[in-house]
């Protein structure tokens, strides 16, 4: 009977090691671990607000140090033709968290601040890349602004994320909080912090940080995906008075204050770069930077440099940003891409570093083999940009670009022609191709399924006269 037996143990000892080996394995196997690289890096997307294209040092930019941001191009990859999906907020951030074009879905205006609305928001038929990442393990949070909805099944905490600390609107006052006023008056409504209404103390791009800092500091037993989603140096014009005060030679009002913003932006970038250094993961960390679109000049002060337009155009300076991404050890520092890449990409290239579900309904590129080096044809073989209502789109294709508007057609060769000024002439062949090639991308797109921000906000104004009046005439 021994003999039986030691062979029975023997056979259940082998079992439990390939039991364990076949688990391992298959656990490997789902974080995609790939020799040499970390196998669960953190994800830390930061993004600008209004920013405008030449106001970043590593753009060219003089008068507004920045050298936080730079330093994220410096040690990582400088992209010269980065663009936004969309030319203002919140189609943009619906990209950006769904990595697919918002036109698949009809989310091609900006988005009002209605609690009570139930179909102004970010589809929940859409995944969100939080949502994604969530479920391969990693810790999700964002800090700032959301734009993406206000009623709860649109709430960051509905939509993949674990972590809360910001403003459900398209923007905010830097000091104050107001909860008596009026709805659509929404930049001085109580923060959000999880769910529950709060207050603040001091400086909201210094305590979006503090959170940021906190959430981070909270993520020790598993990889994060941090989205710090500052509303600088979008209006109101605001800063603390020491800061306005270090940039007292600029001349321009506007612009000073402008300069304040964006400097105590690149100041508080610089302390979530200090925390990833202090907690010793420089290299495990992949940092994208960059902006929502281009700056609104004459509401801002920004300066989108040689690019001609600002925020709303579908000319360049309408939709290229500063843009960076740094991967310390795993890509090499101090690159420049010329290649033209859209916002899109950055929420693929996250997915793709962390192993999470990458399907066909995705738009967007994998940059990591063009930051790499071992691809080097441009990585899009066109992008696109559309405006509702109209007919208003864009297309680029190499260095050719194709824009329509309410003035007709306009072509430009951007590698000769950066400030979009005479049209470029181009073959009828060339202008086919554009044309085929941009309805061809749009054929599944969707109309917008809600109205315009300033068609809602008329709507409502009127609906507030109408209380008014009945209320005077009992």
């Amino acid at each position: 009977m021994k003999p039986m037996q030691t062979r029975s143990r023997s056979s259940i000892l082998s079992t439990c090691f390939y039991g364990c080996w076949f688990l391992l394995t298959a656990v490997l196997a789902d974080r995609v671990i790939v020799a040499g690289e970390p196998s669960r890096p953190n994800v830390l997307l930061i993004l600008a607000d209004d920013f405008g294209y030449g106001d970043a040092g590593f753009n060219g930019c003089v008068d507004i140090p920045t050298p936080h941001m730079d330093s994220i191009a410096a040690e990582g990859v400088r992209f010269t033709n980065g663009y936004s999906s969309h030319p203002f907020c919140s189609p943009m951030r619906a990209g950006l968290m769904t990595c697919r074009y918002q036109h698949r879905f009809g989310y091609v205006t900006n988005i009002a601040f209605d609690p009570h609305n139930h179909r102004m928001g970010l589809p929940t038929s859409q995944r969100t890349i939080a949502a994604r990442l969530k479920q391969v393990g990693y810790r999700t949070g964002i800090v700032g602004k959301w734009h993406l909805g206000a009623a709860s099944e649109f709430h960051p905490l509905n939509r993949g994320f674990d972590f809360f600390y910001g403003f459900l609107g398209g923007g905010h006052d830097y000091f104050t909080v107001d909860t008596t006023a009026r709805l659509h008056e929404n930049y001085k409504a109580a923060l959000d912090d999880n769910g529950s209404p709060a207050g603040l103390d001091g400086y909201l791009t210094e305590r979006l940080t503090d959170r940021a800092i906190d959430f981070i500091q909270q993520s020790e037993e598993q990889p994060y995906f941090l989205f710090v989603s500052y509303n600088a140096p979008h209006t109101p014009m605001q800063a603390p008075e020491s800061k306005i005060a270090q940039f007292s030679l600029i001349a321009d009002k506007k612009r000073r204050t402008y300069a304040a913003m964006v400097s105590s932006m690149d100041d508080q970038v610089g302390r979530l770069l200090s925390e990833v250094e202090r907690r010793g993961e420089r290299e495990s960390t992949i940092i994208f930077f960059l902006s929502d679109n281009g700056g609104p000049e004459s509401a801002n002060a920004s300066d989108n440099g040689p690019l001609r337009g600002q925020k709303g155009d579908l000319y360049e300076g309408g939709i290229r940003v500063p843009f960076a991404i740094r991967y310390c050890g795993q890509v090499p520092a101090g690159q420049t891409i010329d290649h033209p890449v859209i916002s899109l990409d950055v929420s693929r290239t996250a997915l793709a570093v962390a192993g999470a579900s990458d399907d066909s309904v995705l738009d967007g590129v994998n940059l990591l083999p063009w930051m790499k080096g071992t691809v080097d044809t441009p990585p899009h073989e066109a992008l696109y940009w559309k405006k509702a209502p109209g007919a208003e789109y864009a297309v680029r294709r190499g260095d050719w670009k194709r824009i329509v508007t309410a003035e007709g057609p306009q072509t430009f060769n951007l590698s000769t022609n950066i400030s979009e000024t005479a049209s470029d002439a181009l073959d009828s062949g060339n202008e086919t191709e554009f044309e085929t090639s941009y309805l061809q991308w749009d054929e599944d797109n969707l109309p917008s399924f809600f109205p315009s921000f300033r068609d809602y906000h008329r709507e409502l104004e009127a609906y507030h006269r109408e209380v008014e009046l009945k209320a005077q005439q009992r």
